[in-house]
């Protein structure tokens, strides 16, 4: 159940889902690749793997409880070889990381600081993301903060990070609906439950365990097929 009660905006009408039709003027949904937390060992190699099952927009380095410097030094080859695929590679949570890398954006949360100082810091071609959890009103304050996306989440149960917000997909319909800015859906994606956030104005799945927890090449083409499809 959808908990909008941190939202001013409060509840969607949900009858909106029902009238919304994507515009065929953007573009088709696509994939963005989160990193597992573990990116040491043959990963490089199983990134290398996925980039080339099928088409990838974005890549997202997150890991958790390492210092800078050994963040830096996992997130290097695999910088490299997102660039070699062009593949967009986003630095989750830290702007002076993201910096350090040259990365192509950063991901912010809502404790990770603000758009304007991620823009201020990485300048005007850097990709910024913003958690926006269940809630039109932060989406809108990240979209007018400068964001170049809004990520919605978690839709469905997941194992990656703990869940206390759960939007319904009409959340993505409405936003897509009204804004240009891309959004982008996260939590427990798979390719068996992918396809109603596709139809309801995703821009962009973001997916982590469903690709990494077993064969990340099979997990790629089964998403590329639905998309394709979409």
């Amino acid at each position: 159940m959808t908990d909008f009660d941190d939202d001013p905006l409060g509840p969607l009408d949900p009858d909106f889902a029902q009238r919304f039709v994507r515009d065929d003027r953007r573009p088709p949904c696509q994939l963005y690749l989160i990193s597992p937390l573990d990116v040491a060992g043959d990963f490089p190699d199983r990134l290398k793997r996925a980039l080339d099952a099928g088409p990838v927009a974005a890549f997202q380095f997150r890991v958790k409880g390492v210092d800078q410097h050994k963040a830096a030094a996992l997130a290097d080859p695999l910088r490299r070889i997102c660039a070699d695929t062009d593949v967009a590679f986003i630095v989750n949570d830290s702007i002076s990381l993201a910096k350090r890398l040259g990365a192509d954006g950063v991901h912010l949360g809502q404790d990770d600081g603000d758009p304007r100082e991620a823009r201020a810091a990485l300048g005007p071609q850097a990709q910024i993301g913003v958690t926006c959890h269940d809630s039109r009103h932060l989406a809108m304050e990240a979209g007018e903060a400068g964001a170049d996306y809004v990520a919605f989440g978690s839709f469905y149960p997941t194992t990656t990070k703990d869940v206390r917000h759960r939007p319904e997909p009409v959340i993505l319909s409405w936003w897509s609906a009204l804004f240009e800015v891309p959004c982008v859906a996260i939590g427990g994606i798979t390719p068996d439950n992918a396809a109603p956030l596709v139809a309801a104005g995703a821009d962009f799945l973001a997916v982590s365990g469903a690709v990494w927890n077993g064969d990340e090449a099979a997990a790629v083409r089964a998403f590329a097929a639905i998309l394709h499809n979409a």
